[in-house]
């Protein structure tokens, strides 16, 4: 059986290189468990030496001694990202600034992916309130089953929660902290 693989994000507060350590914590938890160390910083320096063409765009930020733009580093992360996948992989210097997490009720949920059938080798997925199969339970295009486990859904829709609550936490801490230090340090400038 296959295991699932690891997609961790390192948030620190930005510093320059040697400033909070992340560099290293990740190295080490790299080399320790096989993962890919990926460093915004590091893939930066790389495209700017290579004369890519995000590097071109990064170098004229760094230059003026500016913070290089969220579109820039996303672009480079993300094609980065490609790359890694299939590998387990430790992500840091790429700061995420906002978590959107959507309320939905669970009932709602249930009812909603209840109505949702699927077709696993093909990635189809059909609502039979607005989308469905021409042949109830049997997929369009390949003419097999189609997959619909109520238990399932449920039991996806617990683990999420189970998930999601810590990090969610997490941000929320993070957010109160951010606000608590920001606030003291404009009361210090005065």
């Amino acid at each position: 059986v296959a295991s699932k693989l690891l997609r961790a994000v390192i948030l620190a507060p930005p510093h320059p290189p040697t400033g909070s350590g992340t560099c290293t914590v990740c190295q080490r938890i790299a080399q320790n468990f096989g993962f890919q160390d990926l460093s915004s910083g590091h893939f930066l320096r790389e495209n700017i030496k290579a004369n890519t063409e995000v590097g071109e765009m990064a170098k004229q930020y760094i230059e003026k001694s500016l913070l290089v733009p969220d579109h820039v580093i996303t672009r480079l992360m993300m094609s980065e990202l490609e790359n890694g996948r299939g590998q387990h992989w430790l992500l840091h210097g790429f700061a995420i600034t906002t978590i959107i997490s959507l309320k939905i009720p669970f009932e709602t949920l249930k009812h909603r992916l209840s109505c949702c059938w699927i077709h696993p080798p093909g990635g189809r997925v059909y609502n039979m309130d607005f989308n469905p199969p021409h042949i109830h339970g049997i997929d369009d295009v390949a003419g097999e089953p189609l997959d619909d486990k109520p238990e399932a859904v449920a039991a996806r829709l617990r683990r999420y929660k189970d998930v999601a609550k810590p990090v969610i936490e997490l941000y929320k801490i993070y957010k109160l902290f951010s606000n608590m230090i920001t606030h003291i340090q404009s009361k210090e400038a005065y």
